[in-house]
C-alpha cells in the first residue's frame, strides 16, 4: 500500500513517522540544556517544560520580577517589583529595574525579608511553580539562614501574663541588644529609679 511505504519510507533509508506525526521534542526524548533531566522526576520535568511554555515567547529572556516570582523567591509578583524599586535585587552586580530581562547564567541577588538569596538562573520560566520544580530552575548559593536562636522571641509572652512590667521590658530589650542613650538598657529607669540598683533601699 502506498500509505505503508510512506511511513517507511525516508530519504536517508530510516523510518519516517508519517507526514501527520509532529517531530519528538527534544524534552519529550528526556534531553534539557543542562544535560540533567534523566535525573528528574517525570512529573518535575513536565511542570517545568510547562511553566518554561507559559506566557509570551519572548525566546531568551523573563522579566526578573516575574522570574523572582516564579521560582519563589517572593510570594507575590508585585512584591518582587516592589523589591526592585527599593534597590533589593541586583542581577550581576546591577540593581535593575522590574522589568529587567534576566538570562539563564546571570546570578541574581535578592535581599527579602531579613535574608539575602543568591541564586544563578538555570532555566527561564514564566508561571509560578512548585518548590520540587523551582529549585530545578537555578543554582542556589545563599549565605545560610541565620540559625533560629539568632532570632530572639523576646516580645512573646504567655497569654493571660498581662502587660510587661519595666523590669520585664528591659530584659527584653536586653535580650534584643537595644541600648539606651547612656549605652546601658533601652527605655526605662536608669540606675537609681524605682527599680534601679543606686540608692534607697533594696526592695523586699
Amino acid at each position: 500500500m502506498a500509505s505503508q511505504g510512506a511511513e517507511h519510507e525516508g530519504a536517508d533509508g530510516t523510518e519516517d513517522a508519517g507526514p501527520g506525526a509532529a517531530p519528538e521534542s527534544p524534552k519529550a526524548a528526556g534531553s534539557s540544556e543542562n544535560g540533567d533531566s534523566n535525573t528528574l522526576d517525570p512529573k518535575v520535568a513536565a511542570a517545568i517544560a510547562a511553566a518554561e511554555a507559559a506566557g509570551p515567547q519572548g525566546g531568551t529572556t523573563v522579566r526578573v520580577d516575574s522570574w523572582i516570582w516564579s521560582v519563589r523567591l517572593v510570594k507575590t509578583r508585585s512584591m518582587g517589583a516592589t523589591a526592585c524599586r527599593g534597590g533589593h535585587v541586583r542581577v550581576n552586580g546591577e540593581r535593575v529595574k522590574p522589568a529587567h530581562a534576566v538570562r539563564v547564567g546571570d546570578e541574581v541577588r535578592l535581599r527579602h525579608e531579613g535574608r539575602e538569596r543568591v541564586v544563578v538562573v538555570t532555566r527561564l520560566i514564566r508561571k509560578r511553580v512548585g518548590a520540587p520544580v523551582a529549585t530545578q530552575c537555578y543554582i542556589d548559593n545563599s549565605p545560610p539562614p541565620p540559625p533560629r536562636e539568632a532570632v530572639a522571641p523576646a516580645g512573646i509572652r504567655d497569654r493571660g501574663a498581662g502587660r510587661p512590667t519595666k523590669r520585664d521590658r528591659r530584659e527584653m530589650e536586653r535580650l534584643r541588644g537595644v541600648a539606651g542613650p547612656g549605652g546601658g538598657p533601652g527605655p526605662g529607669p536608669g540606675p537609681g529609679g524605682a527599680f534601679g540598683s543606686g540608692s534607697g533601699k533594696p526592695r523586699p
